[in-house]
């Protein structure tokens, strides 16, 4: 058997020990995103009309930190417990569904209840350990209904008082037919007024 010296196996110990004491490959970033937001895309603002109970659909989108779409991504919709708000469908006041492919999601089958005012849905979402909150601000109210039919019927009264005020405006003849009244007329200086037919 050969006989290595001393530099030899201590170059050989160095070697083996290097070998042995490797360290751990680094360990791949994690492939999702390192946080999420929630973006609203229709409903923040919406007046609902109580008279006829249905609310508008709120949308919301889940992004990451580079503002790309998150599918697959929980999401809850909380309606309030009490006071101005509404229920789902079901008859409960929180909804549970899950982004689609766009990265959103639905609050659908919302009933208002028949309180005006203003209310709030929060929002909450989740990812790979990843949450993210928001609001929904909405406004129940009978205005919207009311509101038509007030113009309505201003604009019928306008109608009723033109056709009104053209009645007065014209006379008949003997033959039923209508006859247009000559203007009345007002003279500069001492004041006179000429009654029409005159």
């Amino acid at each position: 058997m050969r006989s290595y010296g001393f530099p030899m196996r201590a170059a050989l110990s160095v070697l083996l020990s290097a070998l042995l004491v490797q360290p751990l490959p680094a360990q791949q970033p994690q492939s999702g995103p390192r946080s999420i937001s929630i973006v609203i895309v229709e409903g923040d603002g919406a007046i609902n009309n109580v008279r006829q109970r249905i609310a508008r659909e709120p949308i919301i989108e889940v992004v990451d930190e580079n503002k790309n779409p998150v599918p697959g991504a929980l999401v809850t919709f909380l309606l309030p417990q009490s006071g101005a708000g509404g229920v789902f469908t079901d008859g409960s006041r929180m909804l549970t569904v899950m982004t689609d492919d766009s990265g959103r999601a639905v609050a659908r089958g919302i009933r208002t209840n028949t309180v005006d005012g203003q209310w709030q849905m929060r929002v909450s979402a989740s990812f790979q350990g990843q949450t993210a909150s928001a609001t929904i601000g909405l406004t129940n109210a009978a205005v919207a209904g009311a509101l038509a039919g007030a113009k309505l019927w201003a604009l019928l009264a306008i109608i009723g008082g033109a056709a009104a005020g053209g009645a007065v405006i014209a006379t008949r003849n003997g033959n039923g037919g209508a006859v247009p009244r000559p203007p009345t007329t007002v003279t500069p200086g001492t004041p006179s007024v000429q009654p029409p037919g005159n």
